[in-house]
């Protein structure tokens, strides 16, 4: 497997996001979850995402159960900061004594004595970018934490933090059909030497070209509340598709494989969190990382999925009001 430096942390090229092997896109077996995560450390995957968020800390406690026995192997990331109201809303919380009670949590949840890379999963606006950074890295000095970084952030919030605290990488959701970070955010991480980690690289299953409308998913799929995938975009979305499987077929190579090729070809400081909790899935897009494209098809990848192409926003409305990036 391929590596990417972020910051100063060396990844696999592509990891493993972690998020649907407890929740969000339906129901997961977890003896099957388990041997993905470690048969992706066999594959040189040592890549892994998760937050204290998914799965109600569900999810860290089964990385740390996977990873019982192969700790040292693995770099670990997870996040802190979005949380749940008292109905249910969703909040956020960036005070600086709420970032050492969430980092200390999360350890105990991984079965760790150390986070790799935590993220605050989201800025909370009435707490300054400064304050809560600080905080973050008071938990490297004391050993808790390896390296820091941000989510769905902005450039100036960004250079902000970076200048309280070095910020190791960003995480923002990067892919063919969400090109957002092409406004400005990838020049920030290439100026200041950070890191940028792709999640949701392969749209959420679309780029796969796998996947049905938001009438297809099972209960608790949280794709039923994109707007991207309801019926009515889903179907001019699908358009694009067509294209993209000419294109891999060209390439010789699966349409997700395509398109994470085309995402590492972007800079040489991006990392890919497709997540799978199905070894058959994660096996393909392991392969991705050694796919060289040409500049044809490139170019070809590049002048389809323009964002005016894309029908639909790439989360619900009250989600879009909690990012900058």
């Amino acid at each position: 497997m391929k590596t990417r430096w972020l910051g100063r942390l060396e990844v696999s090229a592509v990891g493993l996001g972690c998020v649907g092997m407890t929740s969000y896109y339906g129901q997961a077996d977890e003896q099957e979850t388990i041997a993905t995560i470690n048969l992706a450390l066999d594959l040189g995957v040592d890549f892994f995402d998760t937050a204290d968020r998914y799965g109600n800390g569900g999810n860290e406690e089964l990385l740390g159960r996977a990873l019982s026995q192969r700790r040292r192997d693995a770099v670990v990331a997870t996040k802190f900061g979005s949380i749940n109201g008292p109905n249910g809303e969703p909040q956020v919380n960036g005070r600086p004594d709420y970032v050492a009670q969430a980092c200390d949590a999360s350890l105990r949840r991984l079965g760790s004595d150390w986070i790799d890379l935590y993220y605050l999963h989201r800025r909370d606006p009435a707490v300054a970018i400064e304050e809560t950074v600080g905080a973050m890295g008071r938990l490297v000095e004391q050993g808790k934490v390896r390296h820091i970084g941000l989510c769905e952030v902005g450039s100036e919030t960004l250079r902000r933090a970076h200048a309280t605290f070095p910020i190791t990488a960003v995480q923002s959701e990067y892919s063919l059909w969400t090109r957002n970070p092409e406004g400005g955010m990838l020049d920030v991480c290439r100026e200041l030497g950070i890191g940028f980690v792709a999640f949701s690289p392969l749209g959420r299953g679309f780029l796969t070209g796998t996947l049905g409308d938001s009438k297809t998913f099972e209960a608790g799929d949280k794709r039923r509340e994109l707007p991207r995938f309801s019926p009515e975009n889903f179907q001019q979305n699908k358009i694009l598709l067509d294209e993209l499987n000419l294109q891999a077929a060209n390439a010789g190579c699966k349409p997700a494989q395509l398109a994470l090729a085309w995402l590492l070809a972007r800079a040489d400081f991006i990392a890919a969190i497709p997540g799978t909790k199905r070894r058959r899935w994660l096996i393909e897009n392991t392969k991705a990382a050694d796919l060289e494209l040409s500049p044809s098809i490139l170019g070809k990848l590049d002048a389809l999925f323009q964002p005016a192409a894309i029908k639909g926003d790439r989360n619900a409305a009250a989600q879009m009001t909690a990012l900058e990036g």
